[in-house]
């Protein structure tokens, strides 16, 4: 049976080469062109997104056509990393409609621009919730029938901002990647012994070919904004002319759905803890190359180097 935005039929995967895959955030950017790059490399692709009926209804439409017109396996549902009871519901019918979950991408995020003064707490608050605490719904409602399946794959897309060079204005996007980051890290070993991979893919700054800065959220004290411009004027337009400046002008965003679909391919046990895209090289990669290093000698002083990668053969539950 086919599922709204989806189409019957193998899509050219060969038996277990088929993952399903669910992925957040995916009515535009990244998302939208990971879901389509899977379902492009015969996966059972699910696009997430929140208010499929009203606002993201025509990212709906796109996602079936795309599937008709490419006779591929992409389906939508209602998706919103906001909400426990939507989360719960999105995996639920993903269960239902395929028996399983392979793959689940953390790609749900909102970025805001401006001087980390002026947003309120309660905006500070809601960017750790999208891209962070978010994470936390969808671990909750998917990661117990991952442990069950002894197997499967969680893959966050980051951001190079948490180690690399950190531009002013961008304070409350940059600590909630931050905060993401150091919960995969953690998951990644606590999820081990189960069987259940991790990969973290980490772009850079890409400046077109995405909504990431057109649809970015701006401070909400615009009496304290403007006392930053008057010491910073144009700060604001100056960071993203330099990034743009940074980024070759061949730099593709549809490679960092390129390299998830490559991670996806990769067999259990064979796949890297990170994968970097990031043609403006702001230095993260050598750095979080560093911290992983340390990370690694770490667990092998306190005798947790099978935590390091995920039990190949995991078997039944102990």
């Amino acid at each position: 049976m086919s599922a709204p935005g989806g189409v019957d039929g193998d899509a050219g995967a060969a038996g277990a080469a088929r993952k399903v895959v669910l992925v957040s955030g995916a009515s535009s950017g990244f998302g939208a062109m990971i879901v389509r790059e899977l379902a492009a490399a015969g996966h059972t692709a699910y696009a997430g997104m929140r208010d499929a009926r009203g606002r993201n209804a025509p990212a709906v439409e796109a996602a079936r056509r795309h599937a008709r017109e490419h006779g591929v396996d992409l389906r939508t549902v209602e998706l919103d990393v906001g909400d426990q009871a939507s989360t719960d519901a999105a995996v639920a019918q993903v269960l239902r409609e395929q028996g399983r979950i392979d793959v689940v991408v953390h790609n749900a995020g909102h970025m805001v621009l401006g001087p980390a003064e002026a947003f309120t707490p309660e905006q500070l608050h809601d960017v750790l919730d999208v891209n962070a605490v978010s994470t936390q719904r969808l671990n909750r409602a998917v990661l117990p029938h991952l442990r069950a399946q002894r197997d499967g794959l969680v893959v966050w897309i980051g951001s190079t901002s948490t180690r690399g060079g950190t531009p002013p204005y961008l304070a409350p996007y940059f600590a909630a990647k931050a905060a993401e980051d150091s919960l995969a890290v953690s998951y990644a070993a606590e999820l081990a012994r189960f069987g259940v991979d991790t990969v973290i893919v980490v772009p850079g700054s890409f400046t077109t070919g995405t909504n990431h800065f057109a649809h970015a959220g701006a401070a909400a004290d615009e009496g304290v904004a403007a006392q930053y411009e008057a010491e910073y004027a144009g700060l604001l337009e100056q960071v993203g002319a330099k990034l743009a400046e940074l980024s070759p002008p061949d730099a593709d965003p549809a490679e960092v759905a390129r390299r998830v679909a490559a991670v996806v391919a990769t067999a259990k046990g064979e796949r890297p803890f990170r994968v970097h895209v990031d043609p403006a090289d702001d230095g993260a990669e050598r750095v979080n190359d560093l911290g992983d290093r340390v990370r690694a000698q770490f667990y092998r002083r306190i005798g947790l180097e099978d935590l390091l990668g995920p039990r190949v053969d995991a078997g039944a539950p102990r």
